[in-house]
């Protein structure tokens, strides 16, 4: 999934996006101020947002209202300095889904996060299951009819984001710009290279797989009942 941290604290930030990046892999662009977060989170390619209250140029309550403005429903993960006077009830009211306190724990922080994205998904187990695939996003382990299957980090991050869109057409663009930063070089051809390993570990072809290319459209996953269709 893709991330979107907007924190002036540079340490901080830093701490935060190494554990997001390397825990559960998920690809995180930050923003030091508020006048750059809400233009970033004004491209709706996130997943989640994770916005600090004080910041400079535009503070953090104003980037979350201008977020809801636009009518995007973005989770958004609050985070709030000791002693910072709004209430938790004003911030729920103004479209935050939740908030955490300074200093906090990055344990605590990943957690939260990936129940955000659960509920973002409209999924509250964390055992995603498609036909006879079941991938559990806690473990980041994957099943086919039974039998574990290993993959890779990007080759899991791939299956994940396909299982919670099944039979719905998502393009290389969409995967680039959710499982990639902002810094990624989208023309290349990674994603193919990356699907391609995934049907092979898959037990399938182009031709006989659980995920369908469509050319210049992009790919799709489908039920078990419709592989052979």
């Amino acid at each position: 999934m893709r991330v979107l941290l907007v924190e002036d604290e540079v340490r901080l930030a830093e701490n935060v996006a190494a554990a997001l990046r390397e825990g559960p892999g998920f690809a995180v662009d930050c923003a030091e101020d508020g006048e750059t977060g809400l233009a970033l989170a004004g491209n709706r390619c996130y997943d989640l947002i994770i916005l600090d209250l004080m910041l400079p140029k535009v503070d953090g309550l104003a980037v979350l209202r201008g977020i809801r403005t636009r009518k995007d429903e973005t989770p958004v993960l609050i985070l709030t300095a000791r002693g910072e006077t709004i209430s938790k009830i004003n911030l729920l009211n103004s479209g935050a889904d939740d908030y955490l306190s300074k200093p906090f724990d990055l344990g605590e922080l990943l957690a939260r996060a990936k129940a955000l994205l659960r509920r973002g998904k409209g999924v509250a187990h964390p055992t995603l299951r498609v036909g006879n695939l079941e991938l559990n996003t806690l473990e980041q382990t994957v099943l086919r009819a039974g039998v574990s299957v290993i993959l890779s980090r990007m080759e899991y991050r791939i299956l994940e984001y396909l299982m919670h869109r099944p039979r719905v057409i998502v393009s290389k663009q969409e995967l680039l710009e959710h499982l990639y930063d902002y810094n990624w070089e989208h023309h290349s051809n990674v994603i193919e290279v990356h699907v391609s390993n995934l049907r092979k570990k898959m037990g399938g072809t182009e031709d006989l797989s659980i995920i369908q290319t469509l050319r210049g459209r992009g790919y799709r996953l489908l039920l078990a009942s419709q592989e052979s269709q």
